[in-house]
C-alpha cells in the first residue's frame, strides 16, 4: 500500500512538472516593432524571442524609411541595427553628388532582467533597453519596460519609462482573439495599441515633417504567415499610416532548409572480423577499409600495420575529412566502419585526422571496445569516455610498421563559387555592389606544400564611380585599407590569391605554419605563425608575424609607395608592411561564446588590441562583433574612430541536401578606415584546428 501511494505521488509530481513546463513554453505571438525589436509599433516590450532567431525587415514610418536586422544573440540579449532614411531631406554634404536623402545608422540592444521562466509566474517580465546607442545617436533613448501575458485572455500589457527620444511613460497592449484557431495567419492576427512616448515635437534631430502629433495613441493590426513573414499596419501620430514587413527565422536551431537525404547511409555491412593471415591478406584488409571509407565520402591516405604501447598489433591510419562539418558525425561513421571491419587479431586502431596538411587530432580505439559497442554491450556514453580525442601522432617509420596503403594528395582541385561584395555610404549612392564569381585550383605539391590560386570575375557591378577617398574625413593614416575599393574596380578578371603554405605539428599541442605569395587582392608577402592548442583545451595562444608589400591596383606587380593624406592633400611615402601579433583565444562552452584578443602592431603601424566576441549556435551559425583600440588617432565627423563591425557565418549545407564543410562568411565594418587593419596571410591555424575538433553544442 505504501508503494502504491509513493507511485501515485510520483505521477502527481511528474504531471505537475509537465503542466509548469507547458505554461512556461506557452506564449502569445511575438511582434517586431518598426525598429525590429520585440514590441508594438514604435514602442518596445520586455519580451524576448527564442535564442538564435534572426530577422530582417523594412518599415515605412512617414517621414522615414527604416531598414533593420536583429538577432536574439543570447537568452537575455536582443541586438539590432537600423538604417534610417529621412524622406525628402537631401544629405547635407553629399546630396548633390548622388547620395540622395540623408540617412542615419544606429544600433539597439535590450537586456532581460526578469523572464517568465525565472520562476516568478505572477510577476511581469522586465527588460532595460538602449536605442541608437552607437554612432551619431540622433535617436538615442534609454528605457525600462515591463510586460505581462494573460494567456487565458490571449492578452498582454506593457508599461515602461524612457528618457532621450523616448520621454516619460509609455505602454501598449496586444490581443490575439483567435490564438487557438488552426487557420494560418488568423491564429497570429493581433490587435495592437500603444501610447507613443516619442518626443516628436522637441527632439532636435527629428525630421521637419515628423513633428506634428495629433494623438499619442497608435493602433493597428499585425499577423505572421508561415511562422516567418510578419506584416503590420498602424496609425502614426494620429496623422499618418505606417506599415512594416519582416522575415524571421531561427538560424540557431535549424537543421537546414532541406533534410540531408543525399548523405551516404551509415556503414552496416558486410561485417568481416576475419583475422589478418592466410584467409585475409593485408592487401585485402587495406582494400576493404579504403572502399568502406570511400562509401562514407571519407578519404584514407595511409594505413600502417604496427604495434601499440602494449606491444599488441595495431593499425595506424591517416584520414582527411572533406564532407562532415560536425566532429561527432565524422567519429560516429568511423566507429561504424571500424567495429565491423577490424580483424579479430588486431588489438587497437589509431586514426589521425589531417586538415590543410596539418594533423589536428587522433582517435585511439581498442578493438575489444569497438566490438562491445557494435554488439550493444556498452552504450555511446561509455564508448565516448573510452575513446577521447587525443594529440595527433606522426606516421610510423619503416622500422616501426609496415605500410599497407598510401595515397598521394590531389595535386589540384578546381572550385567555383559566387561572390557578392557590398559597400555602404558612398558619396554617389547609399548601396553599391559587385556580383561575380571566384574560382581557381588548390591542392598539394610534393604531398606536403598546400597551394591556392584564386581568380575573380566581376559580372555585374555598380562600384565604378566609387572614390577611394572620404571626401569629408580623409584618413590621415597610411591608406592600407581605405583605398580597397580600387582593387575591385579593375577589369572583369583579376588574380586575387596565389600562395604556398606549409603547416606542421611540432609536439605536445604546438603547431606552426609558414606561407608566402599573393595572400589577397591588396597584399602579398611572407608570413609565419605558431600556436599552442592542445586537443582537450578550450583556450589557445599564438604568435604570428608577416612582412607584406602592397599590390598595384592592376596586374600582379607590387609597389613600395603608399598614399597618405596631409589634410586633403595626398602624398606618397615608402612602405613595407610589417604586422605581428600575440593571439589569445577562449571558448566559453557553457554559454556558447568565443572570445579572441589580438595584441600587437597593425598594418598602418599603429599598435593596440583588437577584440572579437562571437556567439555560436547548434546549427553552426555564428554571429560576432569586433572592436579595435590602437594608438592611431583617426577622426570621423569630429570624433575619434575605432575600427568596429559585425560578422556572421552560415554553413553552406543549410541550403543543401547533404553535409558540407563550406562556410559562407560576411563581415560589415562600420566604416572603411585604416586603423586596426591587418593583411590576410593564408589559412590560419586556429580556425583550421577548431573546425576539425568541434561539434555544435548539442
Amino acid at each position: 500500500m505504501v508503494a502504491e501511494e509513493k507511485l501515485a505521488l510520483l505521477f502527481r509530481d511528474l504531471n505537475l512538472v509537465k503542466e509548469v513546463n507547458q505554461e512556461i513554453e506557452d506564449h502569445l505571438p511575438y511582434h517586431y516593432n518598426h525598429y525590429l525589436m520585440e514590441g508594438y509599433f514604435s514602442m518596445p516590450s520586455a519580451r524576448m524571442n527564442k535564442v538564435g532567431t534572426a530577422a530582417i525587415g523594412f518599415s515605412y514610418i512617414p517621414p522615414y524609411r527604416n531598414y533593420s536586422a536583429t538577432i536574439q544573440a543570447l537568452d537575455r540579449l536582443e541586438f539590432g541595427v537600423n538604417y534610417t532614411t529621412y524622406i525628402g531631406v537631401p544629405d547635407f554634404f553629399m546630396g548633390e553628388m548622388g547620395f540622395g536623402d540623408f540617412t542615419d545608422r544606429g544600433a539597439n540592444a535590450k537586456i532581460a532582467m526578469l523572464k517568465k521562466e525565472d520562476g516568478f509566474p505572477h510577476f511581469p517580465e522586465v527588460s532595460i533597453g538602449f536605442e541608437d546607442f552607437y554612432g551619431t545617436k540622433r535617436f538615442h533613448a534609454f528605457y525600462v519596460v515591463a510586460t505581462k501575458e494573460f494567456l487565458s485572455y490571449n492578452f498582454e500589457a506593457t508599461l515602461g519609462w524612457g528618457k532621450g527620444r523616448l520621454k516619460g511613460w509609455f505602454g501598449g497592449f496586444g490581443w490575439t482573439p483567435f490564438r487557438k484557431s488552426r487557420i494560418p495567419g488568423i491564429n497570429r492576427l493581433t490587435l495592437l495599441a500603444e501610447w507613443d512616448a516619442t518626443d516628436y515635437k522637441h527632439h532636435i534631430h527629428e525630421h521637419p515633417n515628423g513633428r506634428g502629433v495629433k494623438s499619442h495613441v497608435n493602433m493597428g493590426l499585425t499577423t505572421t504567415l508561415l511562422d516567418t513573414l510578419q506584416l503590420s499596419v498602424s496609425t502614426l501620430r494620429g496623422e499618418k499610416v505606417a506599415a512594416s514587413a519582416s522575415l524571421n527565422y531561427n538560424l540557431g536551431d535549424t537543421k537546414g532548409f532541406f533534410p540531408k537525404v543525399n548523405n551516404p547511409p551509415l556503414y552496416r555491412s558486410p561485417i568481416n572480423t576475419e583475422p589478418v593471415g592466410y584467409l585475409r591478406s593485408e592487401r585485402e584488409l587495406a582494400s576493404e577499409l579504403v572502399q568502406a571509407f570511400s562509401s562514407q565520402e571519407l578519404n584514407l591516405y595511409q594505413i600502417y600495420l604496427t604495434t601499440d604501447k602494449g606491444k599488441g598489433r595495431s593499425l595506424w591510419m591517416k584520414l582527411i575529412n572533406i564532407r562532415y562539418r560536425e566532429e561527432r558525425d565524422l567519429k560516429y561513421r568511423l566507429e561504424q566502419i571500424l567495429s565491423r571491419l577490424i580483424p579479430s587479431n588486431i588489438d587497437s586502431v589509431s586514426v589521425v585526422v589531417e586538415a590543410d596538411g596539418i594533423p589536428t587530432h587522433k582517435y585511439h580505439f581498442r578493438s575489444v571496445d569497438l566490438f562491445r559497442f557494435r554488439d550493444g554491450v556498452i552504450g555511446d556514453f561509455e564508448f565516448q569516455t573510452l575513446t577521447p580525442m587525443e594529440q595527433p601522432s606522426s606516421s610510423p617509420s619503416s622500422y616501426e610498421g609496415t605500410l599497407l596503403y598510401h595515397r598521394t594528395k590531389r595535386i589540384w582541385t578546381f572550385t567555383v563559387r559566387p561572390r557578392l561584395l557590398t559597400f555602404f555610404g558612398s558619396a554617389t549612392g547609399k548601396f553599391k555592389y559587385s556580383a561575380g564569381a571566384i574560382a581557381g585550383p588548390e591542392g598539394y605539391l610534393f604531398d606536403q606544400l598546400y597551394y591556392k590560386v584564386q581568380g575573380a570575375c566581376n559580372v555585374k557591378s555598380s562600384i565604378s564611380d566609387i572614390g577611394d577617398m572620404d571626401k569629408l574625413n580623409p584618413s590621415q593614416l597610411l591608406n592600407v585599407r581605405s583605398d580597397s575599393v580600387r582593387y575591385f574596380q579593375t577589369g572583369s578578371v583579376a588574380l586575387e590569391q596565389a600562395y604556398l603554405q606549409k603547416g606542421f605539428y611540432i609536439n605536445k599541442g604546438w603547431y606552426g605554419r609558414v606561407a608566402g605569395g599573393y595572400f589577397e587582392s591588396a597584399y602579398g608577402g611572407v608570413a609565419a605563425e605558431f600556436l599552442y592548442y592542445p586537443v582537450d583545451s578550450n583556450w589557445a595562444v599564438g604568435i604570428e608575424g608577416a612582412a607584406v608589400l602592397k599590390r598595384k591596383y592592376h596586374g600582379i606587380g607590387f609597389t613600395t609607395k603608399i598614399r597618405k593624406f596631409n589634410g586633403f592633400t595626398p602624398e606618397f611615402v615608402d612602405f613595407i608592411g610589417f604586422q605581428y601579433f600575440l593571439d589569445l583565444y577562449y571558448d566559453i562552452k557553457p554559454l556558447q561564446i568565443d572570445f579572441k584578443a589580438t595584441i600587437g602592431k597593425f598594418l598602418a603601424r599603429d599598435v593596440g588590441v583588437r577584440f572579437e566576441l562571437g556567439r555560436y549556435f547548434p546549427s553552426g551559425f555564428r554571429f560576432a562583433v569586433w572592436y579595435a583600440m590602437t594608438n592611431a588617432y583617426d577622426s570621423v565627423n569630429g570624433s575619434r574612430y575605432r575600427d568596429k563591425g559585425i560578422s556572421f557565418v552560415l554553413p553552406l549545407d543549410f541550403f543543401l541536401t547533404k553535409s558540407s564543410r563550406t562556410l559562407i562568411p560576411y563581415a560589415l565594418s562600420v566604416w572603411l578606415r585604416d586603423t586596426g587593419a591587418r593583411a590576410s596571410t593564408g589559412k590560419r591555424l586556429y580556425p583550421t584546428l577548431h573546425e576539425e575538433r568541434e561539434s555544435s553544442p548539442f
